[in-house]
């Protein structure tokens, strides 16, 4: 592969094509240690070549390794049983992950090939301040981001412990941790916190006493689970959210432990089927059991599954529904009209060499007023904001639309561009 093809790719620089970031100056680091400007370094240039400081970019989902600062959340872990567990670890230290998330069996870095994943816990941050934002900041700048939505990693897979307890005590933890010590810290950086909806009253809790929080712009389940969106037991939840006026988004993950999933023999295929399974499964039932009748004012947002499941089952739900729609009495509308009212985020949007497919899609899914641009950075498959500044087939307006402007109205965002001299992350 080309550096310029790897370039187009994932914006990271290829040793033998460094293009250094003139808006950044700095000596080179260790050669061992990784830094998140030297890898973005394609990124800047392509921010450059396409004048994208000029353009509201809302990353309405990357990402951190809580884990990274798991020593500061346990120390809010409220259960002091729980909270010894986390501390104490046992085995999961000899391995360097949490005793109490479960892990996922994988292939994310390709067998070491994405080096970023085992060296990002050589990034230096001096004395910059939180190390999970002075990382965060050096990857907005690079990539010309105006404000981003950070969720978590290793949390993805945390729906699966079978004790709710855990879940309950570690997403708490967690909010506090990041209100108190990340959030504050620069107004560009923002959530939507994660809900432990094994359990719907401590969700309705949480809701209470974080939706007023610095920082917190909406609330997120994650896809990866076994409850029923539409039971009873969750309708005072979605009625607390819908009186906030903030969002609900499902976060899409994989699970190779899936029985379904169990029949495949390679990554690639949990990868690319694994993400769309839950939320497909979740928006039948939203649907379907007619949520979007019985909260009509709650947005709801649909994240890191890709697109090109969305007119499939636009397509599966309406010939259905027109075939058998007394199973469904709550419904006014097509099941794709219902679908077409909510948000998505784009990535990872599917490389295609048939472009119509891909104007089709965004067509079905109304992308100029519902598709919200999405990095998934740091993460192996991230994109780029050139990714939808590039479609070809888009006018200007609704390349706008997309970066940030219809985020910036979702979230309450100010809509001009934040970045500056007083954003960029240096170092002598």
């Amino acid at each position: 592969m080309t550096p310029v093809e790897r370039q187009n790719l994932t914006g990271e620089r290829d040793n033998s094509d460094r293009v250094r970031d003139r808006t950044i100056r700095r000596t080179a680091g260790p050669p061992d240690r990784f830094d998140t400007r030297d890898a973005l370094a394609n990124a800047a240039a392509q921010a450059r070549e396409r004048n994208l400081e000029d353009v509201l970019i809302v990353d309405v989902d990357a990402h951190h390794y809580e884990t990274e600062s798991w020593s500061e959340i346990v120390e809010y872990i409220e259960e002091p049983v729980i909270r010894h567990l986390a501390q104490s670890g046992g085995v999961s230290k000899l391995i360097g992950a949490s005793s109490l998330i479960p892990t996922q069996i994988g292939n994310q870095d390709i067998a070491g090939r994405v080096v970023r994943y085992a060296k990002r816990s050589t990034e230096d941050v001096g004395d910059a301040g939180q190390r999970d934002v002075e990382i965060i900041r050096r990857a907005m700048e690079m990539m010309s981001i105006d404000y981003q939505i950070v969720f978590p990693t290793p949390m993805l897979n945390l729906g699966m412990h079978p004790v709710a307890e855990v879940e309950v005590a570690v997403a708490r933890a967690y909010a506090r941790w990041l209100i108190e010590r990340v959030l504050p810290v620069d107004p560009r950086i923002k959530t939507m916190l994660y809900l432990p909806f094994n359990d719907p009253q401590a969700c309705e809790r949480m809701v209470a006493e974080f939706a007023g929080a610095e920082g917190v712009v909406g609330f997120m389940v994650t896809s990866v689970r076994y409850r029923q969106v539409h039971d009873k037991s969750f309708m005072r939840l979605y009625a607390a959210i819908q009186e906030t006026g903030m969002p609900l988004g499902f976060h899409a993950a994989f699970n190779w432990q899936e029985r379904a999933m169990e029949q495949l023999n390679r990554f690639l295929s949990v990868h690319a089927l694994g993400f769309p399974f839950y939320n497909m499964i979740h928006l039948t039932n939203w649907v379907i059991n007619g949520l979007p009748e019985r909260f009509p004012k709650l947005d709801v947002m649909w994240i890191e599954a890709g697109l090109a499941w969305i007119p499939f089952l636009m397509q599966r739900l309406d010939d259905e529904y027109m075939m058998r729609s007394s199973e469904a009495p709550l419904l006014t509308r097509l099941p794709s009209e219902y679908m077409r009212d909510m948000y998505y985020t784009s990535q990872p949007m599917e490389n295609t060499a048939n472009h119509d497919a891909l104007r089709v899609t965004l067509e079905m899914i109304n992308a100029r007023e519902r598709l919200l641009y999405s990095s998934d950075y740091p993460h192996w498959d991230f994109d780029l904001p050139s990714k939808i500044w590039d479609l070809a087939f888009l006018d200007e307006q609704s390349r706008r639309n997309i970066l940030g402007l219809t985020a910036g109205q979702l979230f309450g965002l100010e809509s001009g561009p934040r970045r500056g001299a007083e954003a960029v992350s240096t170092r002598a």
